[in-house]
């Protein structure tokens, strides 16, 4: 699952700067920003949906990730094991910035 990992930061990084390059995070425009990468921008509906749900599928990924390395007991390697806990908690609050936004 480490390699499917990979492929989905791949598309989350460039599925989101592509709509970072159409996004206006101000209060008032924001909704209107969103309706018009949906509406007006070629694709602009796919993108987001790709964005939207590769999320979801980074978060599946990552949880089968952790399930096989508790599986296989690779929590008896300590060093490994904390930093993947620490990337664990670095990707649950990036993911939280994420969905915050207005």
């Amino acid at each position: 699952f480490g390699s499917l990992l990979g492929v989905c930061l791949m598309v989350q990084i460039l599925t989101g700067l592509f709509l970072a390059m159409h996004y206006t995070s101000d209060t008032m425009t924001a909704f209107s920003s969103v309706t018009h990468i949906c509406r007006d921008v070629n694709y602009g509906w796919l993108i987001r949906y790709l964005h939207a749900n590769g999320a979801s599928m980074f978060f599946i990924c990552l949880f089968l990730h952790v399930g096989r390395g508790l599986y296989y007991g690779s929590y008896t390697f300590l060093e490994t094991w904390n930093i993947g806990i620490i990337l664990l908690f670095a990707v649950m609050a990036t993911a939280f910035m994420g969905y915050v936004l207005p």
